[in-house]
C-alpha cells in the first residue's frame, strides 16, 4: 500500500516512519518545495499523478504557549489551510481512506474531569491556543463531513494527548512543556544553578504520551481504519502535575536543585486529561513509563548538543 504522510520531518512523523511496521508500506514523504499544503492545487495536482491509497495527515504548525500566545493568526490560518486542504483534494481525487491528527487542544477548557470525543464543541476553548484549537475542530468535523456525505471515503480523526520523544523541539521559542523542561534542568545542572524557574504553581496538570506509541496507534490506524471510531482519543489516561514532570526529569538528569514558583505567567488549562475508552475497546494502549520517555527523550536531547558542536 502506498501511503503520503504529510509532515513526515516532524516530530511524529519522523517517529512514524523509524517504527517496525512502517517497512510494510510504501511511503509518499514530500517536502514543501515538492508539495505546498497551504495551495489547494499543490495538493491535488500531487495526488493525481503519485496515487496514494491512504493519507496520514500530521504535518501542522505546533508549537508551546508561548507561540500559540505570539502567533495566534499563523497558528488558526497555517493549520486550517493544510488540513482543509488536504481533505478536500483527497476526496477529489477519490482517496478513499484518511488518517487525520488532532489535537487536545481541541477540547473545552476548565474541565476537571476526563476529556471525552462528546465534549468537543461543549464549551469555551482556552483562549492561549485558541486559533491553533479552532482550526483543528474545522478539519476534524470536515473529515467527520466527507465521510458522511460520501460512504466511499473513510476519514477518521486521531486526538494524541500531549506528544514528547525524538525529534521533538527543544528550543524554549517553540517548545512544548516537557522538551522545555528538560532543556531548562539540563542548562542549570551544566551551568551549576541552584534554582530552576517554573511557571504557574506547578499544580496544573498534563497527560503526555511517548512519542513512539503515538506511532503505533497510527499503525493500528492504517491496518484498521474501518473498525475504529470516527474520532478518538489517544493517551495515558492519567496525567502528572507540572511539578511532577520536573522532578522526574531531574531525576533522569540528575539534577538536584530547587525550583522557584513564577504564578505571574500564564500555564493554560488547569487540567487536560485524555478519556481513554474508545481506544482501548479499539484495542490501542500506551506502552512506555514515563521514566523511560524522559530517558530517552533525554538521550536524543543530548545527542543533538553533542550534533552542534
Amino acid at each position: 500500500m502506498k501511503i503520503l504522510l504529510t509532515g513526515a520531518s516532524g516530530m511524529l512523523g519522523s517517529n512514524i516512519l523509524a517504527h517496525p511496521h512502517a517497512s510494510r508500506y510504501r511511503w509518499l514523504t514530500p517536502r514543501r518545495n515538492e508539495l505546498n499544503l497551504a495551495d489547494y492545487s499543490s495538493v491535488f495536482d500531487y495526488l493525481q499523478s503519485h496515487k496514494p491509497d491512504f493519507i496520514v495527515h500530521a504535518a501542522g504548525k505546533v508549537g508551546g504557549i508561548q507561540a500559540n500566545i505570539r502567533e495566534p493568526v499563523e497558528f488558526l490560518v497555517a493549520n486550517l489551510d493544510m488540513g482543509r486542504n488536504v481533505l478536500m483534494a483527497a476526496a477529489a481525487s477519490g482517496v478513499g481512506r484518511l488518517l487525520n491528527i488532532g489535537s487536545s487542544c481541541m477540547y473545552p477548557r476548565d474541565r476537571e474531569g476526563a476529556l471525552s470525543e462528546e465534549d468537543i464543541l461543549s464549551g469555551p476553548l482556552e483562549p492561549t491556543n485558541e486559533g491553533y484549537a479552532l482550526a483543528k475542530i474545522t478539519v476534524a468535523k470536515l473529515a467527520e463531513y466527507l465521510s458522511r456525505v460520501n460512504p466511499e471515503l473513510c476519514y477518521k480523526t486521531i486526538i494524541p494527548c500531549n506528544l514528547y520523544g525524538p525529534h521533538d523541539k527543544f528550543d524554549p521559542r517553540w517548545s512544548h512543556l516537557i522538551p522545555s523542561i528538560i532543556h531548562k534542568v539540563h542548562e542549570a545542572k551544566q551551568r551549576g544553578e541552584r534554582v530552576v524557574e517554573i511557571w504557574g504553581d506547578g499544580s496544573a496538570r498534563r497527560e503526555f504520551l511517548y512519542v513512539k506509541d503515538a506511532a503505533s496507534a497510527i499503525f493500528r490506524g492504517i491496518e484498521s481504519v474501518e473498525t475504529m471510531p470516527a474520532i478518538s482519543n489517544i493517551g495515558l489516561g492519567f496525567d502528572y502535575s507540572v511539578f511532577e514532570y520536573y522532578q522526574a526529569a531531574a531525576k533522569v538528569i540528575g539534577y538536584d536543585g530547587d525550583y522557584k514558583f513564577d504564578t505571574t505567567k500564564p500555564v493554560g488549562m488547569k487540567r487536560k486529561l485524555a478519556n481513554v475508552q474508545r481506544a482501548q475497546e479499539w484495542g490501542w494502549t500506551f506502552e512506555t513509563s514515563l521514566e523511560d520517555g524522559l530517558a530517552s527523550t533525554y538521550e536524543y536531547y543530548l545527542s543533538l548538543i553533542e550534533g552542534a558542536r
